[in-house]
C-alpha cells in the first residue's frame, strides 16, 4: 500500500477523487516571475501542514500568511487552499476545530506531526523558500503596487461589462491612465 508520503505526491487522493489542481499548473500570479510551477502537488500540502503546525489557523489566515511570506507576489486562491485543507483533514494530518460563525480552524494532529517530522527537510525548505521570496527585492513587485494593479484590472473589467464607452468617458479614462504612466516613469 505504501506510506502516507505516497499520497502526498500522488495526483489523486486515496478516495479516487481528482486532485484539486486537476492537471492545472499552480503558477505564481499577482506580480510574481517564477519559472514553472511554484509548488509541486505535495508541496502546497506540506507547506500548509507546516504552517498549521506553527499554530492553528483558518483557511483565510493561511491565504494571507502565504501572500505575506511571498511579499505579495503570490496569493493562493480559496479554490486551491480549501480542497487542500480538506485533503489534510481526510488524511488525518489536520483536524478541524469549529469556531465562531461556523468558521473552521485547522490544527495539526499526531499523525500530521509524525508526517512533518519524517519530511522535516522538505518542509523547512518550503518555509524557507516562502519566507525569503519577498525579502530580497529582485524582480518582486511591492505588495501595494500589486494591489493597485489588481484594482485597476478589476475596475476596467467591470466598466467594460457595463456596456459601450462614449468618447468623453474614453478620453477621461485614457487621461487617468496616461497620468498614472507618467507618475511611474518619474518615480
Amino acid at each position: 500500500m505504501g506510506g502516507p508520503d505516497r499520497y502526498f505526491s500522488a495526483p489523486d487522493d486515496r478516495s479516487g477523487h481528482p486532485h484539486p489542481h486537476h492537471g492545472r499548473h499552480h503558477r505564481p500570479h499577482r506580480g510574481g516571475r517564477h519559472g514553472g510551477r511554484l509548488f509541486d502537488y505535495g508541496d502546497l500540502r506540506l507547506l500548509l501542514l507546516a504552517m498549521v503546525a506553527e499554530r492553528p489557523r483558518h483557511g483565510y489566515e493561511l491565504i494571507k500568511a502565504i501572500e505575506e511570506r511571498f511579499g505579495g507576489s503570490y496569493t493562493p486562491s480559496p479554490g486551491v487552499i480549501y480542497p487542500t485543507l480538506a485533503w489534510l483533514d481526510d488524511m488525518g494530518y489536520a483536524a478541524i476545530e469549529p469556531v465562531d460563525a461556523g468558521r473552521k480552524r485547522y490544527r495539526i494532529t499526531a499523525e500530521g506531526e509524525a508526517f512533518l517530522v519524517a519530511n522535516r527537510a522538505a518542509a523547512d525548505e518550503l518555509l524557507s523558500r516562502a519566507g525569503s521570496a519577498g525579502g530580497d527585492g529582485g524582480d518582486m513587485v511591492p505588495a501595494p503596487m500589486v494591489r493597485a494593479m489588481q484594482n485597476l484590472k478589476l475596475a476596467m473589467r467591470l466598466r467594460l461589462k457595463r456596456g459601450p464607452i462614449d468618447q468623453a468617458a474614453a478620453e477621461s479614462i485614457a487621461a487617468a491612465l496616461d497620468a498614472a504612466a507618467q507618475t511611474m516613469e518619474r518615480s
